[in-house]
C-alpha cells in the first residue's frame, strides 16, 4: 500500500492560542508516549497515540471484536441517568436525546436541559410496546399506507376517517417524544449523579400549544410581523405570532444568564421548508405524511403546521417552568446546530450558529444594544433586536491560513450569488440555488451558468428587490428565508458545519465541519474545504479556528484556519471521522464528538461514533486522545460537564446516546457480522484487519432481542476525583 506522510494540525489551545503545526515522527514511539498519562481508551484502527509500535500495531489490530456498549477508560463509568420512555414532567423522556446543558441549582441539585431530535423508527415501534400500554397503531397504518406508496395529505381527510384516526394517534406518539425537556438531578454521597424528580422538571413537546393555547410559543423579532399579517401569499394557521411545539431539537448552547438555547435543525423533514417571497408558507399539503417500512416523517401535516415557524432557536428558562419558550427570528431560520453565545461587557452580544447542510453557511447574529452584567436576565431582550450575518471566507494562503467577512442578512445588502464556474474549477456541476425569480413562487431556483447568474443580478440588485415588505415585514422574509438569502448575496458554501464554541482563554470561535460532500441541495467550496491531499471532496470533516480581527473598525473581518483533520493517519488524518459536538472544560481542554453515518461502508473502518479530548496544556497538547466509544449504530452527542468544586477540575461528564440500533434496530441474539478492512501501520505498511460486529442494538439493557433506547449517561471515575486531574507540562 502506498505510504503517505502523516500531517497533523494542532489545536492552538495553549498560551497565546496561536497554531502550531507539526509533522509526527514515523519513528516507532516508546510504550508510554506523551499521551500514556491521560485515560483513553483502543480504537479499532492505528492511531499515534495508541502507545503500540508498528509490530504491536498488527498483532493487536488484526482481529478484533466490536460490542454493544459505551466503553470508557480503565478506572472510570458510565451510569445511566434516563431513557426514553422514563416519566419526565407531565410527559416522559423524549427520543433520540441531543444537546444538554447542566445548570447548578443553590440547594446542590442540578437541571439538564434536553434536546429530544427526531424519531429512529425501526427501533422507535420496536420499542413502543415497552413504552405505552397501548401502543399507537403503526404497523396497521402501514399496511393502510402501502397501496399509496406510504404517503397521505392527512390535512385533506375528513373528520371521522378512519385512516385520520390512525395518522393522528401515530403522528401524536412521536411528536410527544420530541422536543425539549428539563429533568432535575441529585449528587449522591459518592459523588454519583442521579435522577431527583423536582418541581422545575419540565416537557415541551412537538405538540406544546395543540390543545392548551396557554402553551404556546412565543416569537420575537421581525418574523413576529410576517406571522401576524393579514394578507399573504400562502397558508394562514390562525395562530398570529404564536407557535405550536418544537420538534428537531439538536444542538445548543447555554447563555451566561441561565438560559439554553435550542436549536431547530431538520424541520424539513415534518413540515414545508420553502416559504413565499413574504416569508409566508405553501399549504401544509405540499409536505405529506409518511408513514412506511422505511420512515415516518411529515409530521406537522396532520395537523396543519406551518413550515415557517419551524427552524429556529429557542430559548427556556430552566428554572421557571411557567415562563414561556420563545422563538428568536433575529437568529434566522434555517437547519440549525449548535449556539455559541459570547456575552462581553460594554459590547453587543455575539450568537454563532451553523446551517447542517450540504453548502450550508456559518451564521453570527449581533445585538444592537450592548451588554451590561452577561448574568443578567434581562439580556434575553439583546436578542429581540439586532442584525443576522453569514460568513464569506477566502481561500488559505501559503500557511494555510484564510481571511473572511461578515456579510449583513439586510435588505440593502447588493445580490451577488456565487459563479457556477467557481465550482467547475474543481471539476464539479453544481448549479447555485437561489430564491426563485418567479417571485410568486415559493423556494428555490437553480442557475445553471454564470450567464444566468448575470441576468438574475441584474433584475434583483438587492435583498429588497427579492423580499417585499417594509420595515420587520421585508426584514422578517428574509431572516424566514434566511438560506436562499445567504446563497443570493453570495455567503460562502460550507461542510456542514454543526458545533459551534468559542474558546474561554483566547475567544477564538471553532467550528466543527462534519463532512465535505454535495447533494442536490449544495456543495461545500472546495477552495474553503480540501483534504490533506487537496481533495475536494473530504468525507471526515474538520474543526476550524476562526477568530475576529479586532483593528477592523466595522468588526466584521476575521481570519480562518484548519486545525484538526478527520481522516485515518494514513490518509493525513487525526484518527477520527466527522466532528460534530465540541466542548470546552474549566482548564481548556477541547472534546469532541464525532457523528459518522452508521450506513455508511465507507467510513466503517473508525468504529462507532466516539469522543476524543485534545488537551490544552502538557506533553500531548493538540493531540486527538480517544476517551470513549458508543454502542452500536449510535451518535454521541451532547456533551457537557458537571461545575468544579474547590478549584478541582469536572468530575462527571454528560453525554447523550443517540439513536443505538438505528439501521438494524434490536439486535438478535448473536447476530453479527464480519467486516474486513485495509489498515496502515505507523510504518506505512499495509495489513488486513477482520472485524466482528454486533448487527442492532440492545443497550442500555444489554439483554438480547430487548429493544435498544436512546438515554443519557454520567461518566466519572470509579473512586471519584477529577475527571483528567492536572495535565503536567
Amino acid at each position: 500500500m502506498h505510504r503517505r506522510t502523516l500531517l497533523l494540525q494542532l489545536l492552538g489551545l495553549g498560551g497565546s492560542g496561536v497554531l502550531a503545526p507539526q509533522l509526527l515522527s514515523r519513528a516507532d514511539p516508546a510504550t508510554k508516549g506523551p499521551g500514556a498519562s491521560l485515560p483513553q481508551i483502543r480504537m479499532p484502527l492505528p492511531l499515534p497515540m495508541d502507545g503500540m509500535d508498528a509490530a504491536q500495531q498488527r498483532q493487536v489490530l488484526s482481529r478484533i471484536t466490536l460490542h454493544d456498549r459505551l466503553t470508557v477508560p480503565d478506572g472510570f463509568q458510565a451510569d445511566v441517568l434516563a431513557v426514553w420512555g422514563d416519566p419526565l414532567a407531565d410527559g416522559r423522556f423524549g427520543s433520540n436525546n441531543d444537546f444538554l446543558a447542566f445548570f447548578p441549582q443553590a440547594d446542590g441539585t442540578a437541571l439538564l436541559g434536553i434536546n429530544f431530535e427526531y424519531i429512529s423508527f425501526l427501533p422507535w415501534r420496536q420499542a413502543l410496546k415497552e413504552i405505552e400500554a397501548t401502543p399507537p397503531p403503526v404497523q396497521d397504518l402501514i399496511q393502510a399506507l402501502a397501496p399509496q406508496g406510504g404517503r397521505i395529505d392527512a390535512s385533506s381527510l375528513p373528520q371521522g376517517d378512519p385512516l385520520l384516526a390512525m395518522v393522528m394517534a401515530v403522528a401524536t406518539a412521536a411528536l410527544e417524544d420530541l422536543g425539549i425537556g428539563v429533568a432535575t438531578i441529585q449528587r449522591d454521597r459518592d459523588g454519583r449523579w442521579r435522577r431527583q424528580p423536582g418541581p422545575k422538571d419540565r416537557r415541551i413537546t412537538g405538540l406544546s400549544g395543540v390543545a392548551d393555547p396557554q402553551q404556546h410559543l412565543l416569537c420575537s423579532g421581525p418574523a413576529a410581523a410576517v406571522f401576524r399579517r393579514r394578507h399573504r401569499i400562502g397558508y394562514d394557521d390562525g395562530l398570529g405570532d404564536r407557535v405550536i411545539g418544537t420538534f428537531a431539537n439538536c444542538a445548543g448552547g447555554q447563555t451566561p444568564w441561565g438560559t439554553m438555547l435550542s436549536a431547530e435543525e431538520n424541520f424539513q423533514d415534518q413540515v414545508v421548508e420553502s416559504v413565499h417571497a413574504d416569508g409566508s408558507s405553501p399549504s401544509p399539503s405540499e409536505r405529506a405524511f409518511r408513514c412506511d417500512e422505511d420512515r415516518l416523517s411529515g409530521l406537522g401535516n396532520p395537523f396543519r403546521l406551518a413550515g415557517n415557524k419551524y427552524g429556529w432557536v429557542v430559548e427556556i428558562d430552566p428554572a421557571n417552568p411557567r415562563k414561556p419558550a420563545v422563538k428568536h427570528s433575529w437568529l434566522g431560520r434555517f437547519r440549525h446546530e449548535a449556539v455559541a453565545v459570547r456575552a462581553l461587557p460594554g459590547r453587543p452580544l455575539q450568537v454563532y450558529s451553523g446551517c447542517d447542510r450540504h453548502g450550508g453557511h456559518l451564521y453570527r447574529f449581533v445585538s444592537e444594544e450592548n451588554v451590561g452584567d452577561p448574568a443578567d436576565p434581562a439580556n434575553s431582550r439583546l436578542l429581540e433586536r439586532g442584525r443576522l450575518e453569514v460568513a464569506r471566507f477566502t481561500p488559505p494562503g501559503a500557511d494555510g491560513k484564510g481571511q473572511g467577512r461578515w456579510l449583513a442578512l439586510d435588505p440593502s445588502t447588493r445580490v451577488d450569488p456565487a459563479l457556477p464556474s467557481h465550482l467547475e474549477k474543481f471539476g464539479i456541476s453544481q448549479p447555485t440555488l437561489v430564491p426563485h425569480s418567479d417571485r410568486s413562487r415559493a423556494g428555490a431556483e437553480a442557475l445553471v451558468d454564470d450567464a444566468a447568474v448575470e441576468r438574475y443580478k441584474r433584475t434583483y440588485r438587492t435583498l429588497a428587490d427579492l423580499y417585499p415588505g417594509t420595515g420587520e415585514e421585508g426584514m422578517g422574509a428574509i431572516l424566514i428565508d434566511a438560506h436562499l438569502a445567504a446563497n443570493a448575496i453570495g455567503a460562502t458554501a460550507a461542510a456542514r458545519p454543526e458545533d459551534t464554541e468559542l474558546d474561554p482563554r483566547s475567544g477564538a470561535l471553532l467550528i466543527a465541519y462534519t463532512a465535505a460532500a454535495r447533494d442536490s441541495e449544495g456543495s461545500a467550496d472546495p477552495a474553503i474545504f480540501r483534504g490533506p491531499s487537496g481533495e475536494t471532496s473530504w468525507p471526515h470533516g474538520w474543526v476550524m479556528r476562526l477568530e475576529e480581527d479586532p483593528t477592523d473598525v466595522a468588526g466584521r473581518a476575521f481570519r480562518w484556519w484548519m486545525v484538526a483533520t478527520g481522516g485515518t493517519p494514513w490518509q493525513g488524518g487525526m484518527g477520527f471521522a466527522n466532528p460534530d459536538n465540541l466542548a470546552f472544560d474549566q482548564a481548556g481542554n477541547l472534546w469532541m464528538l464525532t457523528d459518522r453515518s452508521s450506513a455508511s461502508s465507507s467510513s466503517d473502518v473508525f468504529g462507532n461514533n466516539s469522543c476524543w479530548l485534545f488537551p490544552g496544556s502538557g506533553p500531548a497538547m493538540g493531540q486527538a486522545v480517544p476517551f470513549a466509544m458508543g454502542p452500536m449504530e449510535c451518535e454521541l452527542c451532547g456533551i457537557c460537564f458537571d461545575h468544579p468544586e474547590q478549584g478541582e477540575g469536572e468530575a462527571t461528564l454528560f453525554l447523550a446516546v443517540q439513536h443505538p440500533g438505528e439501521v438494524n434496530g434490536t439486535r438478535r441474539k448473536g447476530a453479527e457480522e464480519i467486516q474486513a478492512h485495509q489498515l496502515v501501520d505507523r510504518k506505512g505498511v499495509g495489513f488486513e484487519q477482520l472485524r466482528i460486529v454486533p448487527l442492532g442494538s440492545n443497550w442500555p439493557s444489554g439483554v438480547p432481542d430487548r429493544p435498544p433506547r436512546a438515554g443519557i449517561v454520567a461518566i466519572r471515575r470509579s473512586q471519584g476525583g477529577p475527571l483528567l486531574g492536572a495535565l503536567k507540562s
